[in-house]
């Protein structure tokens, strides 16, 4: 196809929030862009220009002196943003009070539930009471071991709103997992639920927080809510009190919002961990909040009433992401459970149900869509949906290809990328432009991105490493327990001073779009030539056989080798004639150098609970490395599957 698979209406561009801030700055500054390329291209060059717009664009609630934009604007790590600026988070996610839907919420076919504006003002009022009685305060650190549901919601802008850290893990977390990251941490207040729903099946997680609860001396009080059960029995669990009892004493009234320093901590987010314990990375408040508004406003074009959507759980910061939409005056649509309970179309299902108009989803479960047959376009309406927007892995063309045949033709399909480390995107969306086939479509507004060569050079139409040349607000403001930086700086800085080296191995394209091949670290180098690990996905992902794969670099003879693992569909088996057509579909769809040398069937693939395969854990176990923190993992007995395997030994 040599055009673009979409391309906004006139009526749409005309419409757009992102067309609206154009005008904006004609009328009040008389700057004049043709698109969002000359937009792009501003945004980066008035780094105080482009922030101080989005902050007015987007209406930020804060003291009226906001002081200098960015100071040291030429040092990574230390430029800072707004440094005199004082707001709260909760406080522009509270900003409306109305009847309106605030969060819809469904557990599977379960349990289903809304709250309004108005509502979730008042719970939030009576929780921030009770724990404000509890001793919570600014700089506390407040846990939430909960699932997708309201109540995460609630205790978040609760703990919020007194200024207080929010850290959050999903419940499928086994003792050593909480740990490895509350431990660190000393939180001062725990909220969980009695348990979860997953695949129809009602999930107790009542041992567990007794268990890991039982190790954190730090906790005062440990909250529970009730989901599966309408009151479940807490007594085996130390310092322990039900959510309704611990709201009942204080009435809903108006909120003491603690304003607090822009770089003030909001939120401590932690790593995969698959390497050793959680890295716990501090993201403040002023940059988290600017850098939601400008994606969810700017480059999705959330609009006040909009109905967003995100499957995630707790534990990975799109749920971060999501809950911010309620500072764009959005409804969130909470879901927990299985994305397939209980004949794989309940988000669909969802999706007309309650008109919702942005679909945020990962590119596994797109995948996986297709792999199924699902036909959505065809058994759904879907009148009401804007905008997909798909991230956790690379979304490859066939997976764009999937959308539009079969979700929706007139849709904007925005494949995003950033992560946990900036709790936003370095690249995604553009509501007025042009969605090409495998591309995300723009680097982000206000985030200096290059593509850059071995050498360091800025390069196109090659693949590189992502960077960051300009400080942007929502870089961690550090990790916890490093006082001097010394860990943030390796983690970020070290490969290019004063640079932002993200990890990633992308290209940027003759469209200006990115395409992103893997984790550089995953790379793969044989005879020392780099390759992504998505090219090779994209070929075996192709065949209906392959359910998923998994490929690595097995250090060989003095050079590396590519090992291709793949999952078969049930029934399956791998005989020479399959790994010839693997080995076929690889070499005509990209090069001989990507075919692997070794091709392995294994019954399962291991992945880290928001999902993401983790090439460097089935790495080690292959090299006979221990992997240091299994408990990261969603299902860490499947990287038994790839220990002394004789395939790999000659």
């Amino acid at each position: 196809m040599t055009g673009p698979l979409w391309q906004p209406s006139g009526e749409r561009v005309a419409e757009a929030n992102l067309t609206a801030f154009m005008a904006k700055l004609r009328a009040e500054r008389g700057l004049d862009f043709t698109g969002y390329d000359d937009l792009y291209d501003w945004s980066i060059d008035d780094l105080s220009g482009f922030w101080t717009a989005v902050w007015d664009f987007c209406g930020v609630i804060a003291d009226a002196a906001r002081g200098p934009v960015v100071v040291a604007a030429d040092k990574m790590p230390g430029a800072r943003f707004f440094p005199e600026a004082r707001l709260n988070f909760a406080e522009n996610l509270l900003r409306r009070r109305d009847d309106a839907d605030a969060i819809v919420f469904w557990g599977e076919d379960k349990v289903k539930r809304r709250l309004s504006h108005k509502e979730l003002h008042k719970r939030v009022s009576r929780l921030a009471q009770a724990l404000a009685a509890e001793g919570v305060g600014p700089g506390d650190r407040v846990a939430g071991f909960l699932p997708n549901m309201p109540e995460a919601v609630i205790a978040m802008l609760a703990a919020s709103a007194l200024g207080a850290v929010w850290s959050s893990c999903s419940p499928d977390f086994g003792v050593q997992g909480v740990l490895d990251r509350f431990g660190q941490i000393e939180p001062k207040v725990l909220f969980c639920a009695d348990g979860y729903f997953y695949n129809g099946k009602a999930l107790d997680s009542r041992q567990r927080v007794a268990e890991f609860t039982a190790q954190l001396p730090s906790l005062k009080k440990i909250v529970v809510a009730s989901y599966i059960e309408d009151e479940p029995e807490v007594s085996g669990i130390a310092k322990v009190v039900r959510l309704d009892d611990f709201t009942a004493p204080f009435a809903a009234g108006e909120i003491a919002f603690a304003r607090q320093p822009f770089n003030a901590p909001l939120y401590i987010m932690f790593s995969s961990g698959t390497t050793g314990k959680p890295k716990c990375i501090v993201h403040g408040i002023g940059g988290t909040l600017l850098q939601h508004l400008k994606e969810h406003k700017l480059l999705c074009d959330v609009k006040r009433d909009d109905r967003v959507f995100y499957f995630t759980t707790c534990g990975w910061m799109m749920w971060n992401w999501l809950v911010s939409g309620l500072a764009a005056e959005a409804t969130l649509l909470l879901y927990d459970g299985s994305p397939f309970a209980p004949d794989g179309n309940i988000l669909f299902d969802y999706a007309d149900a309650e008109k919702m108009t942005l679909f945020g989803t990962s590119a596994k479960y797109i995948d996986a869509l297709n792999k199924a047959g699902l036909d959505p376009k065809a058994s759904h309406d879907l009148s009401t949906l804007r905008l997909i927007t798909s991230t956790g892995s690379p979304l490859v063309p066939e997976g764009f290809d999937y959308v539009y045949d079969h979700i929706k033709e007139d849709i904007c399909l925005s494949s995003i990328a950033g992560g946990t480390d900036i709790i936003s995107c370095f690249v995604g969306g553009n509501p007025i432009g042009p969605v090409w086939r495998g591309e995300i479509q723009r680097r982000c507004l206000g985030m200096a991105v290059e593509v850059y060569d071995d050498s360091g050079k800025p390069i196109t139409g090659d693949k590189g490493e992502l960077v960051c040349v300009k400080p942007f607000p929502c870089m961690p403001i550090g990790f916890w327990d490093d006082p001097v930086g010394t860990r943030y700086r390796a983690a970020y800085f070290e490969t290019y001073p004063n640079i932002w080296h993200h990890g990633d191995f992308v290209e940027l394209t003759e469209h200006n779009g990115i395409v992103v091949y893997g984790r550089s670290d995953a790379t793969l180098n044989p005879g020392g030539v780099r390759i992504g690990t998505a090219e090779i996905y994209r070929q075996v992902e192709k065949l209906q056989q392959v359910e998923e794969s998994i490929v690595i670099g097995q250090d060989w003879e003095g050079d590396v080798r590519v090992v291709l693992f793949v999952k078969l569909r049930p029934g399956i088996v791998l005989d020479d004639d399959l790994a010839a057509r693997i080995r076929t579909q690889i070499r005509n769809g990209c090069t001989p150098r990507h075919v692997p040398a070794k091709v392995v069937q294994v019954a399962d693939i291991p992945r880290t609970k928001s999902g993401k395969i983790v090439e460097l854990a089935v790495r080690d176990v292959v090299h006979g490395r221990p992997v240091k923190n299994k408990e990261a993992l969603a299902n860490p007995e499947a990287l038994d599957l790839y220990q002394g395997l004789p395939e790999l030994m000659g």
